[in-house]
């Protein structure tokens, strides 16, 4: 299963998120939740950079996958919040459909990447 986590900072603006597992939905190289999500994350991360020009701090397992956070330095900016809400959006939303694969929950405390 695959669990998403996003941490709000104190404007309740989402700074950091965390992707973890395996959707198992599907044979490899045809899960379509862990192509969806892998898909829908990548793109937020790359539209960060390019739209907003900030660089987060990501982490990520590009050998094993099931593994990829971002995190936002200094402050969030109304372009990289809505990016942010919009990914937790999506996630939901694919959460909706396929209860059994994905989670996806909001963290009090700060995501810890390692």
């Amino acid at each position: 299963m695959i669990k998403a986590s996003f941490h709000r900072n104190d404007d309740n603006k989402i700074d950091s998120f965390l992707i973890l597992g395996h959707a198992d939905s599907g044979p490899y190289g045809q899960d379509l939740v862990c192509a969806a999500v892998s898909a829908v994350t990548i793109g937020t991360i790359n539209n960060l950079e390019k739209l907003t020009k900030i660089t987060p701090q990501v982490v990520l397992d590009e050998v094993n996958g099931g593994h990829l956070g971002c995190r936002i330095t200094g402050t969030v900016s109304h372009d990289t919040g809505l990016l942010l809400e919009n990914l937790s959006e999506i996630l939901i939303d694919i959460e909706g459909s396929y209860p059994k694969n994905i989670t996806v929950k909001n963290e009090k405390n700060t995501i810890e990447f390692d």
